[in-house]
């Protein structure tokens, strides 16, 4: 399954670490640190031209990348929860 994070830009559900919230986490210094440090080993890359309203950290094939995203983080958790709801819905009930 895969979340569109804004532009023309796609991520594997399961390659998702976190969904963080721009606004409300990096008033942290631990995140403002953790973002830089990002920065400087040129792990970020950034979506479209907007303001970011969120980041997405992912591991692929070993890789860590970190991508800012003018989606917010609960569009993206809402986005989510409806792949999966769908997949549920289409998968049989193994429990019965």
């Amino acid at each position: 399954m895969i979340l569109h994070i804004g532009e023309e830009k796609v991520v594997f559900i399961s390659d998702i670490i976190t969904i963080m919230d721009i606004e409300k986490t990096t008033t942290s210094n631990n995140t403002r640190e953790f973002l830089k440090r990002c920065e400087e080993k040129g792990m970020i890359k950034t979506i479209g031209s907007d303001i970011p309203k969120s980041f997405i950290v992912t591991m692929r094939n070993g890789k860590q990348t970190v991508y800012l995203s003018p989606i917010s983080s609960a569009t993206l958790n809402k986005r989510i929860m409806k792949e999966t709801d769908d997949i549920r819905r289409i998968l049989p009930n193994d429990r019965e």
